[in-house]
């Protein structure tokens, strides 16, 4: 059996091709460069209609902080009701205090607003003031996984972190190592942490399609895309 790999995305074409690569789930996003937003209403539709797997947006209305004031819940709210609508399979979204800690009030409420959706607890857990706990907050809201890089820019270096997330959820929650994962080191992320599922973008820059630029503008055009070979190098040691 397979242990499944979700890939994150920043345009519906990239989905549709990581998809076709063997992905098994898609965090859809926008704004690589803020770390991820939710993407558009257009962007969700077509998405929906061309890509059959299973697909979880991102759920946060701004980059930034992840400390949300009462009109961004309220957003947030809308956006998770128009996923349901829209026939998707999970969220992904994460609240913290101003303290570092989690949102408890507001994580559980949004998470029985999304019912019955899959909500993925994301990165905001990476910046979190205590890791340990926190998941136990994550727990009783009841989302069903985190996304987690052991509180490091990149999973491998926070795996001792991860492990320990691991054996404490003791199966209450999905623990899923993101950030810096790929095919040179996923085998030992799997036998190192213990973790059942994993995330990455298998990221890679497309050349622009366009034929003109105006010299007096000169610009980077190049787009977002998925490393599809890559994605099926990362199943098979997945499948292994």
């Amino acid at each position: 059996m397979s242990l499944p790999l979700e890939i994150c995305v920043f345009n519906t074409a990239t989905a549709i091709a990581a998809a076709a690569a063997g992905a098994d789930r898609i965090e859809l996003c926008e704004n690589y460069a803020n770390g991820g937003t939710t993407p558009s209403y257009g962007y969700l539709k077509t998405t929906r209609e061309k890509v059959s797997i299973p697909i979880f947006p991102m759920i946060r209305p701004r980059g930034g902080d992840y400390f949300h004031r009462p009109e961004e819940i309220e957003i947030i709210q809308k956006d998770i009701a128009l996923c349901k609508e829209l026939g998707f399979d999970g969220v992904v979204f994460g609240l913290l205090n101003r303290d570092g800690s989690v949102d408890k009030e507001n994580t559980a409420r949004l998470v029985e607003l999304a019912y019955p959706l899959d909500v993925t607890f994301h990165r905001a857990f990476d910046r979190c003031k205590d890791p340990l706990e926190a998941l136990e907050i994550i727990i009783q809201c009841g989302c069903t996984r985190i996304l987690t890089s052991g509180q490091h820019p990149k999973a491998p270096d926070g795996k001792e972190l991860i492990k320990q997330l691991v054996e404490q959820a003791d199966d209450r929650i999905i623990i899923m190592p993101g950030s810096g994962i790929n095919s040179t080191n996923l085998a030992e992320m799997v036998a190192f942490t213990g973790a059942k599922e994993f995330h990455t973008s298998a990221r890679i820059m497309r050349p622009s399609q366009t034929e003109y630029m105006n010299p007096l503008i000169p610009e980077d055009f190049s787009q977002d895309f998925t490393d599809t070979d890559e994605i099926r190098k990362l199943k098979q040691i997945l499948s292994s």
